[in-house]
């Protein structure tokens, strides 16, 4: 993680510099102090290349002069439209852009958008995210690892103080990052609860429970998904107290955590299979988001509950058809053991409901293909039984660039999922695929405000992209934290 310093509107001394010029205007102060430093070299070198400042454009000068190995100027777009998401993505715009390995970085921000500065930091600090610890021959031409970013603001002081609450958030995305880019074969079940167990330090209470534990509270969904794989299920608890007085029940938020997912008997095709180890990026997301809340120290209270189990093919495996009793009591038919995530969340939903009484649930999953047919990689599913939770968690993911689409759900899909032999089946069809997952999550729901947010198609990226490299997007941590922090603290 880089360095963040902010100072004054000054003469940097020397090495890479970044501009930003809205679209159709002049550049500001900044600009224009550099541009007088270089002998107006910044006003021949965009009109040559037509610049405009169209969002992302930018326009970058080579070793300008003996102190500045290059200047970079990067397009906000129009400033009405000037935004959050906008902010971010040009800081990794920026840090793509530049050319060479880039140690230190300097901003240049002025008035007009210095309320945004420390978003457009955190957009570099999110480009500059790297999993190669497992590379033992580095490429340096492919390697941007900043270790300073230096921020010249007019106002420094107000856009440090938005840092400071954005930094812990660039904290729990690279946790996050980190979980879901993990091989699967360093990351089982077992060895993702230690991993957990070390956020005691940042005052996060952890508790694991272990495959007895867990057929103790009848966990028979979840350790049916388990039971074909060598690694023990765990399921973790991990509780924040940030307001230990506040008489009102916790908010919760539960993660799917299929640390592999073969489909089991019901094998998914080889091609692609390699990219099951993200099946728990649901798991990470909440991981990710109670790094966060303990980093800034969030004046509220949360638990976060986890299912961690590997589906595999065995002997042991569960079997198309087998029936399994659920935490809850109720019964399922299992027809195909690759629809296995909805299975693990129905225990720890029902657990989690029953335990802490909390003041709404909001679970986390990769849980269907479906949901990338509808919606692509643009928007997460959301499917809830609250209006206001679901609005809310609407509303906030626009802000911030994590966007949502609240999908149906209703007694005409419900009833695709009753089952000939159980009570219900755990699939219910092709069509809708997404919308009956959710309506068999809703059925270890009582009258607790929920809400279930499909990630799979957001929460990994075959490709990099200004957000980051190839892998963990950790889509959901940046939403729910200021979700958290708009509606929930006190």
């Amino acid at each position: 993680m880089p360095h963040v310093h902010f100072d004054s509107l000054k003469k940097p001394d020397k090495g890479d510099i970044v501009l930003f010029v809205f679209e159709g205007k002049e550049g500001g102060d900044s600009f224009r102090f550099i541009n007088k430093i270089l002998d107006g070299a910044l006003d021949r070198a965009l009109k040559a290349n037509n610049f405009t400042g169209k969002l992302g454009e930018v326009c970058a000068l080579i070793a300008p002069n003996t102190c500045y190995s290059q200047v970079a100027v990067v397009g906000l777009g129009p400033q009405v439209q000037f935004s959050i998401p906008q902010a971010r993505r040009v800081g990794g715009i920026a840090l793509e852009k530049l050319q060479g390995k880039v140690h230190a970085l300097k901003l240049m921000a002025d008035w007009d958008f210095t309320e945004l500065a420390a978003h457009i930091v955190l957009g570099i600090v999110l480009k500059n995210y790297a999993f190669d610890g497992y590379k033992t021959k580095k490429n340096p031409s492919n390697s941007q690892k900043l270790t300073e970013i230096y921020v010249y603001a007019s106002d420094y002081e107000g856009a440090e103080q938005q840092w400071q609450k954005l930094n812990p958030l660039a904290y729990g995305v690279y946790q996050t990052r980190d979980l879901v880019n993990e091989p699967a074969n360093h990351l089982t079940p077992p060895l993702f609860a230690e991993r957990i167990k070390e956020l005691e330090s940042l005052g996060i209470e952890v508790e694991i429970l272990n495959k007895s534990q867990m057929e103790h509270f009848g966990f028979g969904a979840l350790l049916g998904v388990a039971q074909g794989s060598n690694q023990e299920p765990k399921t973790v608890i991990m509780s924040w107290k940030g307001a230990p007085h506040d008489p009102q029940p916790p908010l919760a938020f539960v993660g799917k955590g299929v640390t592999f997912d073969s489909g089991g008997i019901s094998i998914k095709p080889s091609n692609g299979m390699e990219d099951m180890k993200m099946d728990m990026a649901g798991a990470a997301t909440v991981v990710g988001l109670m790094v966060t809340l303990a980093k800034r120290k969030a004046k509220t209270n949360v638990i976060g509950v986890v299912g961690l189990v590997e589906n595999m093919l065995s002997g042991d495996a569960q079997r198309p058809g087998d029936i399994v009793k659920s935490a809850s009591g109720q019964t399922i038919e299992v027809l195909n053991t690759d629809a296995e995530g909805r299975l693990v969340l129905a225990d720890i939903l029902w657990y989690t409901q029953d335990r802490f009484k909390p003041r709404f649930m909001i679970n986390l999953a990769t849980l269907t293909g479906a949901i990338v047919v509808a919606l692509g990689h643009v928007y997460a599913g959301l499917f809830s039984n609250n209006d206001e939770l679901a609005e809310r968690l609407y509303t906030i993911g626009c802000k911030v660039g994590e966007k949502m689409w609240r999908m149906p759900l209703g007694e005409e899909y419900d009833k695709a999922l009753d089952g000939d032999f159980a009570d219900m089946k755990n699939i219910g069809g092709r069509d809708g695929g997404s919308i009956t997952a959710a309506q068999f999550l809703q059925r270890f729901v009582s009258t607790t405000p929920w809400a279930h947010i499909d990630i799979a198609g957001t929460a990994y990226t075959d490709k990099d992209n200004a957000n980051g490299p190839k892998g963990a997007t950790a889509f959901g941590v940046y939403v729910l934290n200021e979700f958290i922090e708009t509606y929930y603290e006190n």
